[in-house]
């Protein structure tokens, strides 16, 4: 089984550590240690899938924070990027 890290109890994406292909099964690994994740669509290593429905405009959370927010629906299982969210972390500064 595959695995992908989840930092905080709160997030909302966990990291993939190994790519997903659809239909893949991840063990979630971290602070909910033992659940599972379907993947719906191929993630690359590295890159965040969503752990439960993102709605539109909601905040993402990773490491207990808001990230980003979602551009559109993502959900559980689908690959969080650029196509599907817009970033917050780096923009709070300016």
């Amino acid at each position: 089984m595959k695995t992908v890290i989840q930092i905080r109890e709160q997030d909302h994406v966990a990291t993939a550590v190994t790519a997903l292909e659809p239909g893949d099964t991840a063990h979630v690994t971290g602070i909910t240690n033992g659940q599972t994740i379907l993947a719906r669509e191929a993630i690359p290593v590295g890159h965040k899938i969503a752990l439960r429905l993102i709605p539109h405009h909601e905040g993402i959370l990773k490491y207990g924070e808001v990230i980003g927010e979602a551009t559109t629906l993502i959900e559980a299982g689908h690959w969080v990027h650029t196509h599907n969210c817009w970033g917050l972390k780096a923009r709070r500064f300016s």
